[in-house]
């Protein structure tokens, strides 16, 4: 074990961090501090190296990993010296992580045992690092009410799956802060939340901060959402550091392209421009020598597009309703309505925005129209025709016509299939033959932004933001009217999302397509929209413009949801 010295006050000191897999470079040179109680913002889109970088500090790379350079922590002891965290053997870096370095992983689902109850989980972190400590239950049940769980004691007592999404997070905290430490680590832990949890969870770090002075590395790719935190930022790009410095003077007078490039693909909320700027289009500019605004229009607004005034779909008193406990006999004990009596029109060639929490009711809502759930009353109509009385078959003919694009792009794709024939798969099922289907296949890919030469390439070959283009291409080569967009950009990076979006929009120029648009995130709903409604417990509480909706809300929830918005002040 090697000791250093580092400053007073700070409590880590990296110095040239290199970490290479193979002959591949990820992270080169990296060199940052951390303060005691300070919040260090990483910022970076995914592939930057913003991960790895502290997974390293943590020792939880793969062994195959070649790392180099110094990570210095101070000691518990203010008078001895520091310890090279790159040093230590594994069971030396077991007594530091989870002790006096703690890390809050991405996604709370995936890091928790989906057969251990959550309070035992928690217990088990702290027995591993404090002999024998007095009442560990006590205590995990007090550090759920600091991290504002409601019913402390019967979350203790239940498994992951019996959470919410905001809950299990709050877990996955409880977790990290169990063992009093020095430094902790959030890895994009508020990505895939509701701007409202988003909000609270970052409120509630910076509370505990500030009660136990520990350090945070917060990484991110929304520098909306570090504004709200963070003290200083580091900005990474492909593996390197390209700016730092406090975050007030960084995010409002940002020195390099790139920088300025995540600032501006993030979707405005005081106007709405025909496409929005690009990370690449900062960085071409500076390659070529011109300013953004003399190479692009993007901030130039327009108005947005009138749709047609007859309805594509027309929904008139719908109910969706989940048993969730039946008896012996099976009838139905317990039942969920998650749709409740919604009436409303899809015109045709608009985007019409649906907006509310998890949990409220919008994607149930989305399958509904698509009848891949069954409502349990009301009504659909497609241009007219009524779609409750549909057998199967004739609902199948129907489909290339209503089509959906999900959430999460990896898990929609087949990982044994080439993208090319995954985006060719529909018109095999619906036996569509006219003209050559590669052909048609090729062309696609080329509108959406994929090189044809990548036709016989796997899903695990391409970036979150390339999977989602294969999946738009799929949902579209059927030329379908209407496509339902579930939170389809909720998981990607500001720069990509700015790039999906605008594809969106150029291809409902083209074809007229009419979108159904989900999401959680008012800002890009605002940009997107011709019309939004907002849900609530499988409600519709609100319906307008943007415009309206924003500058003049009628409900509190509402307002609620405009005022958990991150926005850079």
């Amino acid at each position: 074990m090697r000791y250093y010295c580092v400053e007073k006050n700070n409590i880590l000191e990296v110095n040239n961090l290199n970490v290479a897999f193979g002959d591949r470079t990820v992270v080169e040179n990296l060199n940052f501090s951390l303060c005691r109680g300070e919040t260090l913002g990483i910022v970076g889109e995914s592939g930057s190296g913003k991960s790895v970088s502290t997974l390293s500090l943590m020792g939880l790379l793969p062994k195959t990993a070649k790392v180099s350079g110094q990570a210095l922590m101070a000691n518990i002891a203010p008078d001895q010296p520091a310890v090279d965290l790159l040093s230590l053997n594994e069971t030396q870096m077991q007594s530091i992580r989870g002790g006096r370095i703690s890390m809050i992983f991405q996604e709370p689902m995936t890091s928790l045992n989906p057969v251990q109850k959550c309070g035992e989980q928690v217990m088990e972190m702290l027995n591993a690092h404090q002999n024998n400590p007095n009442n560990p239950q006590e205590r995990v049940i007090e550090l759920f009410k600091e991290v504002l769980l409601p019913r402390p004691e019967k979350i203790f007592d239940s498994y992951p799956h019996e959470i919410s999404g905001g809950q299990k997070q709050r877990v996955m905290i409880a977790m990290a802060l169990v063992n009093n430490p020095d430094i902790l680590i959030a890895d994009e832990p508020t990505t895939a939340l509701d701007v409202t949890v988003q909000r609270t969870i970052l409120d509630l770090l910076k509370s505990l901060q500030a009660k136990y002075n520990i350090a945070i590395i917060f990484i991110t790719h929304d520098l909306g959402v570090i504004s709200q935190i963070a003290d200083r930022i580091v900005v990474m790009y492909r593996g390197h550091i390209v700016e730092q410095g406090n975050a007030h003077q960084l995010l409002h007078h940002p020195q390099q392209p790139y920088t300025q490039g995540l600032l501006a693909c993030r979707p405005p909320l005081d106007s709405k421009p025909q496409r929005l700027p690009t990370v690449e289009d900062y960085l071409n500019n500076e390659e070529s020598g011109m300013s953004h605004e003399e190479s692009s229009n993007a901030k130039s607004d327009v108005s947005t597009l009138n749709p047609q005034h007859s309805p594509l779909i027309e929904v008139h008193d719908l109910d969706v309703t989940y048993t969730l406990k039946r008896s012996i006999l099976g009838r139905p004990l317990q039942t969920l309505r998650a749709v409740d009596g919604l009436t409303f029109n899809i015109m045709e060639g608009e985007t019409l925005g649906l907006v509310g929490e998890s949990g409220c009711g919008k994607s149930t809502l989305g399958r509904a129209l698509l009848r891949l759930i069954e409502h349990s009353s009301g009504s659909i109509a497609y241009r007219g025709q009524s779609l409750d009385s549909l057998s199967r078959r004739q609902m199948k003919a129907l489909r290339p016509k209503l089509q959906i694009i999900f959430q999460d792009p990896y898990s929609s794709l087949n990982p044994r299939i080439t993208i090319g024939e995954a985006i060719a798969e529909p018109l095999k099922v619906h036996r569509i033959t006219k003209g050559n289907p590669k052909e048609r296949v090729i062309n696609l890919m080329e509108q959406v932004g994929l090189q044809p030469n990548w036709y016989n390439r796997y899903p695990h070959e391409f970036s979150g933001g390339q999977r989602q283009r294969i999946c738009i291409a799929r949902a579209l080569i059927l030329q379908p009217e209407l496509v339902i967009c579930d939170e389809s950009v909720s998981a990607l990076d500001v720069s990509v999302q700015a790039q999906v979006l605008n594809l969106l929009n150029d291809l409902k120029r083209h074809y007229y397509y009419t979108y159904l648009f989900i999401t959680h995130d008012l800002s890009v709903v605002h940009y997107m929209a011709d019309r939004i409604m907002v849900m609530q417990q499988g409600r519709i509480v609100e319906s307008g413009t943007p415009d309206d909706i924003f500058l003049n809300p009628q409900t509190d929830y509402t307002r609620t949801l405009i005022n958990a918005i991150p926005r850079i002040n």
